[in-house]
């Protein structure tokens, strides 16, 4: 179970990270021209189409079986699921600490990381847990493809028609799935 929420949590935060340049890219506000913004918008599309089991399978079959073709498979659905919202986020964003912030002579890149992203980081953050609770539970399913975590061991407790194990693997599932969802929501309220 320790495994399964590492790679959910080691997933979730390269994919946060890949996915703040990825929605600047997709906002029509800080998008650098309307073709990157177009075609940044159908990368992340076709991110998001991708199931993660998909992902998996791919993953497995391109660095093998084990953690890191999960870890990997999560980076993906997370850079799809977060630069989307993230990129929705930013063009909803108040137009007059930037419009100010230019006015003083500041770059593009100042605008962005001294207003964009300061108002937008409580719903990054919220985004971003959000993440991680959807990464635990793909998580757990990603190891039935051979991709590391508890899903192995569900695998192989019902295969080898080991319900009492495979009940435990699930109680042992749904109780992290729950104290994530609790933490998570415990942060969210501090930090909105």
């Amino acid at each position: 179970m320790l495994e399964t929420f590492q790679m959910a949590i080691v997933g979730v935060v390269f994919g946060v990270i890949l996915s703040l340049p990825m929605a600047l890219l997709c906002a029509r506000n800080t998008s650098p021209h309307p073709i990157v913004r177009v075609i940044a918008r159908n990368v992340v599309a076709t991110l998001r189409t991708v199931p993660d089991l998909v992902w998996a399978l791919i993953f497995v079959v391109a660095v093998g079986l084990g953690p890191l073709a999960g870890i990997l498979a999560i980076v993906m659905d997370t850079i799809g699921f977060c630069a989307r919202f993230f990129s929705e986020r930013i063009e909803e964003v108040d137009p007059g600490p930037g419009q100010a912030l230019a006015a003083t002579g500041a770059s593009r890149s100042g605008v962005v990381c001294g207003a964009i992203i300061p108002e937008c980081t409580p719903s990054f953050v919220a985004t971003s847990l959000f993440s991680v609770e959807k990464a635990v539970r793909s998580a757990v399913v990603l190891g039935l493809v051979g991709a590391g975590g508890i899903g192995v061991e569900l695998s192989a407790a019902m295969n080898l028609f080991r319900y009492d194990q495979a009940l435990t693997v699930i109680l042992a599932i749904l109780v992290v799935v729950i104290g994530v969802e609790q933490v998570s929501a415990w942060i969210r309220k501090r930090v909105m």
